[in-house]
């Protein structure tokens, strides 16, 4: 029994999507700025890494004709998902040099322009930079979310009829219980209200009509402080540092980073 082996032309590389003027298919291009030698670079990899996993023991397809692979590329199109991918590694891709490193890469073995080696480095460099930025700019946000947590708190203690813990908890009455103070070890049912400073409502028991039973030593360390002096009755309104809350680290979309918690919080049993 004879197999016959199939010769494979692929058209677009599953790249479709943004419209764009064809790519002549050889040219060497002037890379004139950073732009130009990554969106270069990128385009001569990656057409490196294509043509090399056709070239596997074992593939299906025999022969690939290259020259009418480039010709198809240079007609297709980019799809914007891959666009903005691309961007957010290296900030920035010009889409017609991309494509002239990918068809030069196919069919004259890069052009001359970039080594293995110096494609690579050119992204690895330009992708460390653009991650560092990004580390610098996260890290100057926190210390702005820290900052404007300091003024909050320094301001919000000088009201009439806010207390302040040692460890920098604030918390002020609304009403007084009379009730037994639950220990560490206690379990309690409680309803509450929670909000940032800003007053966006991130939880609240209240709303979904339902308290809630929890043990003291398995949540958050500024309710777990609060509730052992609250007498069973009290409601009392907090005003929780991020150190006794969620940290530099937030929680989710919901809370940022560095965020003083407010909460209503009424204890209502111990269990």
């Amino acid at each position: 029994m004879t197999t016959k082996k199939t010769t494979l032309l692929v058209g677009t590389l599953a790249i479709a999507g943004l419209c764009l003027a064809q790519v002549p298919k050889k040219a060497l291009p002037k890379l004139t700025n950073q732009t130009d030698s990554v969106s270069y670079a990128l385009g001569f990899l990656e057409a490196q890494q294509y043509l090399q996993q056709f070239s596997h023991d074992g593939f299906p397809f025999d022969t690939l004709n290259v020259s009418l692979l480039a010709k198809s590329f240079a007609k297709s199109n980019v799809q914007e998902s891959y666009v903005k991918y691309r961007k957010e590694q290296f900030d920035t891709l010009s889409i017609a040099i991309y494509k002239q490193g990918f068809i030069n890469q196919l069919t004259y073995n890069g052009n001359g322009i970039f080594t293995d080696s110096i494609a690579d480095n050119v992204l690895r460099n330009k992708f460390n930079a653009v991650r560092q930025r990004a580390e610098e700019a996260k890290q100057k946000e926190l210390a702005q979310f820290a900052e404007n947590e300091k003024a909050f708190l320094a301001q919000n203690k000088l009201r009439d009829g806010v207390h302040t813990t040692p460890s920098g908890l604030q918390y002020e009455i609304i009403k007084a219980g009379e009730g037994s103070i639950p220990s560490m070890d206690s379990n309690v049912k409680c309803h509450y209200i929670g909000t940032l400073t800003n007053g966006t409502v991130f939880d609240s028991s209240i709303e979904r009509g339902e308290p809630i039973d929890f043990n003291l030593n398995s949540v958050i360390k500024g309710w777990t402080e609060a509730l052992q002096m609250m007498p069973v009755g009290s409601k009392w309104k907090l005003f929780i540092p991020s150190e006794l809350g969620y940290g530099d680290r937030g929680a989710g979309d919901v809370i940022p980073p560095h965020s003083t918690l407010v909460f209503e919080l009424e204890l209502l049993q111990i269990n």
